[in-house]
Protein backbone atom coordinates (compact mmCIF):
# COMPACT_ATOMS: atom_id res chain seq x y z
CA UNK A 1 0.00 0.00 0.00
CA UNK A 2 1.14 3.56 -0.62
CA UNK A 3 0.60 7.08 0.65
CA UNK A 4 -2.35 9.33 0.21
CA UNK A 5 -1.54 10.14 -3.38
CA UNK A 6 -1.91 6.54 -4.44
CA UNK A 7 -5.15 6.13 -2.54
CA UNK A 8 -7.01 9.35 -3.10
CA UNK A 9 -5.46 10.97 -6.14
CA UNK A 10 -3.47 14.14 -6.50
CA UNK A 11 -6.04 16.31 -4.82
CA UNK A 12 -5.47 14.66 -1.51
CA UNK A 13 -1.88 15.94 -1.16
CA UNK A 14 -0.68 19.52 -1.39
CA UNK A 15 0.98 20.05 -4.78
CA UNK A 16 1.58 16.23 -4.90
CA UNK A 17 4.51 16.67 -2.51
CA UNK A 18 3.82 13.55 -0.55
CA UNK A 19 6.37 10.80 -1.23
CA UNK A 20 5.26 7.28 -1.87
CA UNK A 21 5.67 5.86 1.61
CA UNK A 22 4.29 2.37 2.15
CA UNK A 23 2.07 1.76 5.14
CA UNK A 24 -0.35 -0.91 6.34
CA UNK A 25 -3.97 -0.60 7.33
CA UNK A 26 -4.25 -0.78 11.08
CA UNK A 27 -6.78 -3.22 12.59
CA UNK A 28 -8.70 -0.39 14.23
CA UNK A 29 -8.93 3.15 13.11
CA UNK A 30 -10.01 6.13 15.15
CA UNK A 31 -13.23 7.84 14.44
CA UNK A 32 -13.05 10.83 12.25
CA UNK A 33 -14.88 14.04 12.66
CA UNK A 34 -14.66 17.42 11.05
CA UNK A 35 -13.30 18.72 14.31
CA UNK A 36 -10.37 16.23 14.31
CA UNK A 37 -9.17 15.93 10.77
CA UNK A 38 -6.88 13.10 9.76
CA UNK A 39 -3.54 14.10 8.30
CA UNK A 40 -1.34 12.38 5.79
CA UNK A 41 0.76 9.71 7.56
CA UNK A 42 3.81 10.85 5.55
CA UNK A 43 3.66 14.62 5.49
CA UNK A 44 1.27 15.09 8.36
CA UNK A 45 -0.22 17.90 6.29
CA UNK A 46 -2.94 16.65 3.99
CA UNK A 47 -6.50 16.96 5.36
CA UNK A 48 -8.18 13.65 4.70
CA UNK A 49 -11.35 14.31 6.62
CA UNK A 50 -13.13 16.10 3.81
CA UNK A 51 -12.50 13.32 1.33
CA UNK A 52 -13.41 10.62 3.79
CA UNK A 53 -16.69 12.18 4.74
CA UNK A 54 -17.67 13.13 1.24
CA UNK A 55 -16.86 9.70 -0.10
CA UNK A 56 -19.53 8.25 2.12
CA UNK A 57 -17.46 5.66 3.89
CA UNK A 58 -14.76 4.97 6.34
CA UNK A 59 -11.10 4.88 5.53
CA UNK A 60 -10.99 1.12 5.93
CA UNK A 61 -13.68 0.57 3.30
CA UNK A 62 -11.95 2.92 0.93
CA UNK A 63 -8.66 1.14 1.34
CA UNK A 64 -10.28 -2.27 0.93
CA UNK A 65 -11.91 -1.21 -2.31
CA UNK A 66 -8.59 0.14 -3.58
CA UNK A 67 -6.83 -3.09 -2.73
CA UNK A 68 -9.43 -5.08 -4.71
CA UNK A 69 -9.01 -2.92 -7.81
CA UNK A 70 -6.54 -4.49 -10.29
CA UNK A 71 -3.39 -2.46 -11.04
CA UNK A 72 -2.37 -1.26 -14.47
CA UNK A 73 0.54 -3.64 -14.47
CA UNK A 74 -1.67 -6.61 -13.73
CA UNK A 75 -3.98 -5.62 -16.56
CA UNK A 76 -1.13 -5.91 -19.09
CA UNK A 77 1.01 -8.91 -18.19
CA UNK A 78 4.45 -9.30 -19.99
CA UNK A 79 4.39 -11.80 -22.82
CA UNK A 80 7.06 -14.50 -23.30
CA UNK A 81 8.16 -12.88 -26.57
CA UNK A 82 8.90 -9.60 -24.79
CA UNK A 83 10.95 -11.43 -22.19
CA UNK A 84 12.93 -13.25 -24.88
CA UNK A 85 13.55 -9.98 -26.68
CA UNK A 86 14.91 -8.43 -23.51
CA UNK A 87 17.20 -11.40 -23.00
CA UNK A 88 18.48 -11.18 -26.58
CA UNK A 89 19.11 -7.47 -26.25
CA UNK A 90 20.96 -8.00 -22.97
CA UNK A 91 23.06 -10.78 -24.52
CA UNK A 92 23.79 -8.60 -27.55
CA UNK A 93 24.89 -5.76 -25.30
CA UNK A 94 27.15 -8.11 -23.35
CA UNK A 95 28.71 -9.42 -26.57
CA UNK A 96 29.31 -5.88 -27.79
CA UNK A 97 31.10 -5.06 -24.54
CA UNK A 98 33.23 -8.19 -24.82
CA UNK A 99 34.01 -7.43 -28.48
CA UNK A 100 35.11 -3.90 -27.63
CA UNK A 101 37.32 -5.18 -24.82
CA UNK A 102 38.83 -7.83 -27.10
CA UNK A 103 39.50 -5.24 -29.79
CA UNK A 104 41.32 -3.03 -27.30
CA UNK A 105 43.40 -5.96 -26.04
CA UNK A 106 44.22 -7.03 -29.61
CA UNK A 107 45.19 -3.49 -30.56
CA UNK A 108 47.49 -3.25 -27.55
CA UNK A 109 49.05 -6.65 -28.32
CA UNK A 110 49.63 -5.72 -31.96
CA UNK A 111 51.26 -2.46 -30.90
CA UNK A 112 53.56 -4.31 -28.52
CA UNK A 113 54.41 -6.87 -31.20
CA UNK A 114 55.18 -4.15 -33.73
CA UNK A 115 57.38 -2.31 -31.24
CA UNK A 116 59.23 -5.52 -30.37
CA UNK A 117 59.79 -6.30 -34.05
CA UNK A 118 61.17 -2.82 -34.63
CA UNK A 119 63.57 -3.13 -31.69
CA UNK A 120 64.73 -6.57 -32.84
CA UNK A 121 65.23 -5.30 -36.39
CA UNK A 122 67.20 -2.30 -35.16
CA UNK A 123 69.42 -4.39 -32.89
CA UNK A 124 69.99 -6.94 -35.64
CA UNK A 125 70.97 -4.16 -38.01
CA UNK A 126 73.35 -2.68 -35.46
CA UNK A 127 74.96 -6.05 -34.75
CA UNK A 128 75.37 -6.72 -38.48
CA UNK A 129 76.86 -3.27 -39.01
CA UNK A 130 79.26 -3.78 -36.09
CA UNK A 131 80.40 -7.14 -37.45
CA UNK A 132 80.90 -5.69 -40.91
CA UNK A 133 82.79 -2.78 -39.41
CA UNK A 134 85.13 -5.12 -37.58
CA UNK A 135 85.51 -7.31 -40.65
CA UNK A 136 86.55 -4.34 -42.74
CA UNK A 137 88.31 -2.72 -39.77
CA UNK A 138 86.18 0.39 -39.69
CA UNK A 139 85.31 0.71 -36.02
CA UNK A 140 82.05 2.46 -35.08
CA UNK A 141 81.66 3.49 -31.52
CA UNK A 142 84.33 3.63 -28.74
CA UNK A 143 84.24 2.08 -25.33
CA UNK A 144 86.35 4.61 -23.45
CA UNK A 145 87.02 8.20 -24.40
CA UNK A 146 90.46 9.11 -23.13
CA UNK A 147 91.39 12.73 -22.76
CA UNK A 148 93.16 14.45 -25.64
CA UNK A 149 95.60 17.00 -24.33
CA UNK A 150 97.59 19.81 -25.90
CA UNK A 151 101.32 19.33 -26.28
CA UNK A 152 103.56 21.40 -24.09
CA UNK A 153 106.53 20.84 -26.39
CA UNK A 154 107.20 22.92 -29.49
CA UNK A 155 107.64 21.38 -32.92
CA UNK A 156 110.73 22.05 -34.94
CA UNK A 157 110.85 22.84 -38.63
CA UNK A 158 113.40 23.61 -41.27
CA UNK A 159 116.77 21.91 -40.73
CA UNK A 160 115.92 21.26 -37.10
CA UNK A 161 115.20 24.85 -36.08
CA UNK A 162 112.54 25.25 -33.35
CA UNK A 163 109.04 26.32 -34.21
CA UNK A 164 106.30 27.25 -31.74
CA UNK A 165 103.47 24.73 -31.91
CA UNK A 166 101.02 26.49 -29.66
CA UNK A 167 97.76 24.61 -29.32
CA UNK A 168 97.18 21.31 -31.07
CA UNK A 169 95.77 21.67 -34.56
CA UNK A 170 93.27 18.86 -33.97
CA UNK A 171 91.64 16.36 -36.30
CA UNK A 172 89.89 18.64 -38.77
CA UNK A 173 87.02 17.35 -40.95
CA UNK A 174 89.35 17.59 -43.96
CA UNK A 175 91.91 15.32 -42.31
CA UNK A 176 89.28 12.82 -41.21
CA UNK A 177 87.80 12.73 -44.72
CA UNK A 178 91.26 12.16 -46.15
CA UNK A 179 91.81 9.23 -43.82
CA UNK A 180 88.40 7.76 -44.69
CA UNK A 181 88.94 8.10 -48.44
CA UNK A 182 92.28 6.33 -48.24
CA UNK A 183 90.84 3.53 -46.15
CA UNK A 184 88.00 3.06 -48.64
CA UNK A 185 90.46 2.71 -51.51
CA UNK A 186 92.66 0.25 -49.62
CA UNK A 187 89.69 -1.84 -48.48
CA UNK A 188 88.39 -2.04 -52.05
CA UNK A 189 91.80 -3.11 -53.32
CA UNK A 190 92.06 -5.78 -50.65
CA UNK A 191 88.64 -7.19 -51.53
CA UNK A 192 89.64 -7.35 -55.19
CA UNK A 193 92.77 -9.27 -54.30
CA UNK A 194 90.76 -11.58 -52.12
CA UNK A 195 92.75 -14.56 -50.90
CA UNK A 196 94.84 -14.78 -54.04
CA UNK A 197 98.55 -15.15 -53.35
CA UNK A 198 100.87 -13.35 -55.81
CA UNK A 199 102.44 -15.75 -58.28
CA UNK A 200 105.84 -14.15 -57.69
CA UNK A 201 105.73 -14.93 -53.97
CA UNK A 202 108.38 -17.42 -52.88
CA UNK A 203 106.86 -20.83 -52.15
CA UNK A 204 107.25 -22.34 -48.66
CA UNK A 205 109.42 -25.17 -49.94
CA UNK A 206 111.80 -22.63 -51.49
CA UNK A 207 111.77 -20.36 -48.45
CA UNK A 208 112.72 -23.28 -46.22
CA UNK A 209 116.01 -23.53 -48.14
CA UNK A 210 117.12 -19.96 -47.40
CA UNK A 211 120.56 -19.45 -45.85
CA UNK A 212 122.70 -16.48 -44.91
CA UNK A 213 124.20 -14.90 -48.01
CA UNK A 214 125.64 -11.64 -46.66
CA UNK A 215 126.56 -9.88 -43.41
CA UNK A 216 127.53 -6.22 -43.03
CA UNK A 217 129.12 -4.92 -39.84
CA UNK A 218 130.43 -1.51 -40.86
CA UNK A 219 127.19 0.45 -40.85
CA UNK A 220 127.38 1.71 -37.28
CA UNK A 221 130.06 2.55 -34.76
CA UNK A 222 132.16 -0.31 -33.44
CA UNK A 223 132.73 1.46 -30.14
CA UNK A 224 129.00 1.56 -29.39
CA UNK A 225 127.76 -1.70 -30.93
CA UNK A 226 124.19 -2.53 -31.64
CA UNK A 227 121.67 -1.98 -34.44
CA UNK A 228 118.34 -1.42 -32.71
CA UNK A 229 115.90 -0.77 -35.57
CA UNK A 230 115.34 -1.94 -39.15
CA UNK A 231 113.02 -1.05 -42.04
CA UNK A 232 112.93 -1.61 -45.81
CA UNK A 233 111.68 0.86 -48.41
CA UNK A 234 108.26 -0.39 -49.64
CA UNK A 235 108.92 0.91 -53.16
CA UNK A 236 112.41 -0.60 -53.38
CA UNK A 237 113.26 -3.19 -50.75
CA UNK A 238 116.91 -3.04 -51.78
CA UNK A 239 117.10 0.18 -49.74
CA UNK A 240 117.65 -0.64 -46.08
CA UNK A 241 117.19 1.72 -43.13
CA UNK A 242 118.81 1.09 -39.74
CA UNK A 243 118.99 2.88 -36.40
CA UNK A 244 121.87 2.30 -34.01
CA UNK A 245 122.98 2.60 -30.44
CA UNK A 246 125.53 5.11 -31.78
CA UNK A 247 122.65 7.65 -32.24
CA UNK A 248 122.91 7.48 -36.04
CA UNK A 249 120.48 6.56 -38.81
CA UNK A 250 121.95 4.79 -41.85
CA UNK A 251 120.50 4.26 -45.34
CA UNK A 252 122.09 1.25 -47.06
CA UNK A 253 121.76 -0.03 -50.64
CA UNK A 254 121.68 -3.83 -50.76
CA UNK A 255 122.36 -4.03 -54.48
CA UNK A 256 125.51 -1.89 -54.45
CA UNK A 257 126.36 -2.74 -50.85
CA UNK A 258 126.99 0.95 -50.24
CA UNK A 259 125.92 3.37 -47.52
CA UNK A 260 123.75 6.03 -49.15
CA UNK A 261 123.48 8.34 -46.14
CA UNK A 262 124.45 8.59 -42.49
CA UNK A 263 122.04 10.83 -40.62
CA UNK A 264 123.19 12.40 -37.35
CA UNK A 265 121.22 14.53 -34.95
CA UNK A 266 119.72 12.43 -32.18
CA UNK A 267 121.28 12.83 -28.76
CA UNK A 268 120.46 9.27 -27.67
CA UNK A 269 120.22 5.86 -29.34
CA UNK A 270 117.79 5.37 -32.22
CA UNK A 271 115.10 2.81 -31.41
CA UNK A 272 112.63 3.14 -34.33
CA UNK A 273 113.05 3.88 -38.05
CA UNK A 274 110.54 4.09 -40.92
CA UNK A 275 110.98 4.52 -44.69
CA UNK A 276 108.57 6.73 -46.66
CA UNK A 277 107.02 4.65 -49.49
CA UNK A 278 107.06 7.33 -52.22
CA UNK A 279 109.30 10.19 -51.08
CA UNK A 280 113.00 10.24 -50.30
CA UNK A 281 112.26 10.75 -46.64
CA UNK A 282 112.97 8.60 -43.60
CA UNK A 283 111.81 8.91 -40.00
CA UNK A 284 113.49 8.04 -36.74
CA UNK A 285 112.61 8.09 -33.03
CA UNK A 286 114.75 8.08 -29.94
CA UNK A 287 114.68 8.14 -26.13
CA UNK A 288 115.71 11.79 -26.50
CA UNK A 289 111.93 12.40 -26.87
CA UNK A 290 112.16 13.54 -30.49
CA UNK A 291 111.01 12.30 -33.87
CA UNK A 292 113.19 13.39 -36.77
CA UNK A 293 112.29 13.58 -40.43
CA UNK A 294 115.28 13.28 -42.77
CA UNK A 295 115.92 14.03 -46.43
CA UNK A 296 117.99 11.15 -47.81
CA UNK A 297 119.52 13.00 -50.84
CA UNK A 298 120.59 15.92 -48.65
CA UNK A 299 121.44 13.78 -45.62
CA UNK A 300 119.81 16.43 -43.48
CA UNK A 301 117.02 16.80 -40.93
CA UNK A 302 114.03 18.67 -42.36
CA UNK A 303 111.65 18.39 -39.40
CA UNK A 304 111.86 17.57 -35.71
CA UNK A 305 108.56 16.67 -34.09
CA UNK A 306 108.49 17.11 -30.33
CA UNK A 307 105.28 15.31 -29.50
CA UNK A 308 106.38 13.71 -26.25
CA UNK A 309 107.99 14.53 -22.94
CA UNK A 310 109.73 11.18 -22.54
CA UNK A 311 111.34 8.45 -24.65
CA UNK A 312 109.62 7.70 -27.96
CA UNK A 313 109.06 3.94 -28.06
CA UNK A 314 107.18 3.35 -31.31
CA UNK A 315 106.79 4.87 -34.77
CA UNK A 316 104.43 4.08 -37.66
CA UNK A 317 103.64 5.90 -40.93
CA UNK A 318 100.02 6.28 -42.04
CA UNK A 319 98.99 4.80 -45.40
CA UNK A 320 98.47 8.30 -46.83
CA UNK A 321 102.17 8.99 -46.26
CA UNK A 322 101.30 12.31 -44.62
CA UNK A 323 101.01 11.47 -40.93
CA UNK A 324 103.06 9.79 -38.23
CA UNK A 325 101.90 7.79 -35.23
CA UNK A 326 104.18 7.69 -32.21
CA UNK A 327 104.07 6.15 -28.72
CA UNK A 328 106.03 7.08 -25.64
CA UNK A 329 106.99 6.34 -22.08
CA UNK A 330 104.93 9.41 -21.16
CA UNK A 331 101.81 7.21 -21.64
CA UNK A 332 100.62 9.16 -24.70
CA UNK A 333 100.29 8.36 -28.37
CA UNK A 334 100.51 11.24 -30.83
CA UNK A 335 99.39 11.84 -34.41
CA UNK A 336 101.53 14.35 -36.30
CA UNK A 337 101.67 16.00 -39.72
CA UNK A 338 105.00 15.29 -41.43
CA UNK A 339 104.75 18.32 -43.73
CA UNK A 340 104.39 20.90 -40.97
CA UNK A 341 105.87 18.98 -38.07
CA UNK A 342 102.80 19.85 -36.01
CA UNK A 343 101.17 17.48 -33.55
CA UNK A 344 97.53 17.13 -34.55
CA UNK A 345 96.32 15.18 -31.55
CA UNK A 346 97.76 13.56 -28.45
CA UNK A 347 95.84 11.01 -26.36
CA UNK A 348 96.33 8.87 -23.27
CA UNK A 349 94.23 6.23 -21.54
CA UNK A 350 93.88 7.64 -18.04
CA UNK A 351 92.43 4.37 -16.74
CA UNK A 352 95.64 2.51 -17.58
CA UNK A 353 98.37 4.83 -16.36
CA UNK A 354 101.10 2.76 -18.06
CA UNK A 355 103.89 3.60 -20.47
CA UNK A 356 103.39 2.64 -24.11
CA UNK A 357 106.01 0.30 -25.54
CA UNK A 358 105.09 0.18 -29.24
CA UNK A 359 102.57 1.40 -31.83
CA UNK A 360 101.54 0.22 -35.28
CA UNK A 361 98.96 1.32 -37.87
CA UNK A 362 96.56 -1.16 -39.40
CA UNK A 363 97.09 -1.33 -43.20
CA UNK A 364 93.88 0.69 -43.80
CA UNK A 365 94.97 3.40 -41.38
CA UNK A 366 91.64 3.88 -39.57
CA UNK A 367 92.70 1.92 -36.52
CA UNK A 368 96.00 1.17 -34.84
CA UNK A 369 97.38 -0.80 -31.95
CA UNK A 370 99.56 0.06 -28.99
CA UNK A 371 101.37 -2.14 -26.48
CA UNK A 372 101.80 -1.27 -22.83
CA UNK A 373 104.15 -2.06 -19.98
CA UNK A 374 101.34 -3.87 -18.15
CA UNK A 375 100.95 -6.50 -20.91
CA UNK A 376 97.90 -4.93 -22.59
CA UNK A 377 97.30 -4.54 -26.33
CA UNK A 378 94.92 -1.68 -27.06
CA UNK A 379 93.15 -1.05 -30.37
CA UNK A 380 92.26 2.57 -31.13
CA UNK A 381 89.90 4.30 -33.54
CA UNK A 382 91.95 7.10 -35.06
CA UNK A 383 89.02 9.26 -36.19
CA UNK A 384 87.33 9.20 -32.80
CA UNK A 385 90.56 8.94 -30.79
CA UNK A 386 88.97 6.24 -28.66
CA UNK A 387 90.05 2.85 -27.34
CA UNK A 388 87.72 0.36 -29.08
CA UNK A 389 89.16 -2.99 -27.96
CA UNK A 390 91.65 -4.50 -25.53
CA UNK A 391 93.49 -7.80 -25.90
CA UNK A 392 94.64 -9.21 -22.53
CA UNK A 393 96.54 -12.46 -22.26
CA UNK A 394 100.26 -11.71 -22.14
CA UNK A 395 102.07 -11.68 -18.81
CA UNK A 396 104.87 -9.22 -19.50
CA UNK A 397 105.54 -5.90 -21.22
CA UNK A 398 104.54 -5.91 -24.90
CA UNK A 399 107.66 -5.80 -27.08
CA UNK A 400 106.23 -5.78 -30.61
CA UNK A 401 102.97 -5.84 -32.57
CA UNK A 402 102.31 -6.38 -36.29
CA UNK A 403 99.18 -6.28 -38.46
CA UNK A 404 98.81 -8.62 -41.41
CA UNK A 405 98.16 -7.12 -44.83
CA UNK A 406 94.99 -9.23 -45.07
CA UNK A 407 93.53 -6.87 -42.47
CA UNK A 408 92.28 -9.64 -40.18
CA UNK A 409 95.25 -10.81 -38.13
CA UNK A 410 97.31 -9.14 -35.44
CA UNK A 411 100.49 -10.67 -34.02
CA UNK A 412 101.79 -9.59 -30.61
CA UNK A 413 104.86 -10.49 -28.58
CA UNK A 414 105.80 -9.91 -24.94
CA UNK A 415 108.44 -10.77 -22.37
CA UNK A 416 106.60 -14.02 -21.60
CA UNK A 417 108.31 -15.98 -24.42
CA UNK A 418 105.15 -16.19 -26.51
CA UNK A 419 103.61 -14.80 -29.68
CA UNK A 420 99.83 -14.48 -29.80
CA UNK A 421 97.68 -14.27 -32.93
CA UNK A 422 94.41 -12.35 -32.75
CA UNK A 423 91.42 -12.35 -35.10
CA UNK A 424 90.25 -8.74 -35.41
CA UNK A 425 86.84 -9.86 -36.70
CA UNK A 426 86.06 -11.91 -33.61
CA UNK A 427 88.28 -9.93 -31.23
CA UNK A 428 89.83 -13.04 -29.75
CA UNK A 429 93.11 -14.94 -29.54
CA UNK A 430 92.98 -17.95 -31.85
CA UNK A 431 96.60 -19.13 -31.67
CA UNK A 432 99.55 -18.86 -29.29
CA UNK A 433 103.09 -19.72 -30.34
CA UNK A 434 104.77 -20.81 -27.14
CA UNK A 435 108.52 -20.42 -27.55
CA UNK A 436 111.38 -21.87 -25.54
CA UNK A 437 111.84 -20.66 -22.00
CA UNK A 438 113.62 -17.30 -21.78
CA UNK A 439 113.17 -16.76 -25.54
CA UNK A 440 113.06 -13.01 -26.18
CA UNK A 441 111.04 -11.51 -29.03
CA UNK A 442 112.04 -8.00 -30.12
CA UNK A 443 110.52 -7.77 -33.61
CA UNK A 444 107.47 -9.11 -35.47
CA UNK A 445 106.51 -8.62 -39.12
CA UNK A 446 104.27 -10.16 -41.79
CA UNK A 447 105.34 -10.23 -45.43
CA UNK A 448 103.42 -8.00 -47.86
CA UNK A 449 101.04 -10.81 -48.84
CA UNK A 450 100.27 -11.92 -45.29
CA UNK A 451 101.55 -15.42 -46.05
CA UNK A 452 104.57 -15.50 -43.74
CA UNK A 453 105.32 -14.24 -40.24
CA UNK A 454 108.87 -13.50 -39.09
CA UNK A 455 110.01 -12.93 -35.53
CA UNK A 456 113.39 -11.80 -34.31
CA UNK A 457 114.81 -12.03 -30.83
CA UNK A 458 116.95 -14.75 -29.38
CA UNK A 459 117.16 -15.88 -33.01
CA UNK A 460 115.19 -15.52 -36.27
CA UNK A 461 112.17 -17.73 -36.93
CA UNK A 462 109.85 -17.82 -39.95
CA UNK A 463 106.32 -19.22 -39.77
CA UNK A 464 103.79 -19.96 -42.49
CA UNK A 465 100.44 -18.42 -41.67
CA UNK A 466 97.21 -20.41 -41.31
CA UNK A 467 99.18 -23.53 -40.39
CA UNK A 468 101.34 -21.45 -38.04
CA UNK A 469 104.21 -23.89 -38.33
CA UNK A 470 107.89 -22.96 -38.31
CA UNK A 471 109.60 -23.44 -41.66
CA UNK A 472 112.88 -21.59 -41.13
CA UNK A 473 115.26 -20.86 -38.28
CA UNK A 474 118.42 -18.71 -38.23
CA UNK A 475 120.93 -18.46 -35.38
CA UNK A 476 123.68 -16.46 -37.07
CA UNK A 477 123.50 -13.34 -34.89
CA UNK A 478 125.95 -13.23 -32.01
CA UNK A 479 123.52 -11.28 -29.84
CA UNK A 480 119.81 -10.53 -29.75
CA UNK A 481 118.09 -10.03 -33.09
CA UNK A 482 116.51 -6.57 -32.90
CA UNK A 483 114.87 -6.31 -36.33
CA UNK A 484 113.65 -8.56 -39.14
CA UNK A 485 112.04 -7.75 -42.52
CA UNK A 486 110.95 -9.38 -45.79
CA UNK A 487 112.13 -8.31 -49.22
CA UNK A 488 109.69 -7.90 -52.11
CA UNK A 489 107.68 -11.13 -52.54
CA UNK A 490 109.88 -12.61 -49.79
CA UNK A 491 112.80 -12.89 -52.23
CA UNK A 492 115.10 -12.31 -49.28
CA UNK A 493 114.99 -11.76 -45.53
CA UNK A 494 116.97 -9.10 -43.65
CA UNK A 495 117.80 -8.96 -39.95
CA UNK A 496 119.79 -6.78 -37.55
CA UNK A 497 121.22 -7.50 -34.13
CA UNK A 498 123.12 -6.23 -31.14
CA UNK A 499 126.30 -7.55 -32.73
CA UNK A 500 126.01 -4.46 -35.05
CA UNK A 501 125.55 -6.63 -38.13
CA UNK A 502 123.00 -6.47 -40.94
CA UNK A 503 122.40 -9.92 -42.42
CA UNK A 504 120.61 -11.13 -45.57
CA UNK A 505 119.14 -14.57 -46.21
CA UNK A 506 118.05 -16.05 -49.54
CA UNK A 507 118.66 -19.00 -51.87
Amino acid sequence: MWGCEALLGPVACEASRCPRVPFSIPSSLPAFSPQSPMKCPSTRACPLSLIMFTSGGSLRSILQRMAQTPSTTSLYPRSSSSTSKDAVMLHSFTLRQQLQTTRQELSHALYQHDAACRVIARLTKEVTAAREALATLKPQAGLIVPQAVPSSQPSVAGAGEPMDLGELVGMTPEIIQKLQDKATVLTTERKKRGKTVPEELVKPEELSKYRQVASHVGLHSASIPGILALDLCPADTNKILTGGADKNVVVFDKSSEQILATLKGHTKKVTSVVFHPSQELVFSASPDATIRIWSVPNASCVQVVRAHESAVTGLSLHATGDYLLSSSDDQYWAFSDIQTGRVLTKVTDETSGCSLTCAQFHPDGLIFGTGTMDSQIKIWDLKERTNVANFPGHSGPITSIAFSENGYYLATAADDSSVKLWDLRKLKNFKTLQLDNNFEVKSLIFDQSGTYLALGGTDVQIYICKQWTEILHFTEHSGLTTGVAFGHHAKFIASTGMGRSLKFYSL
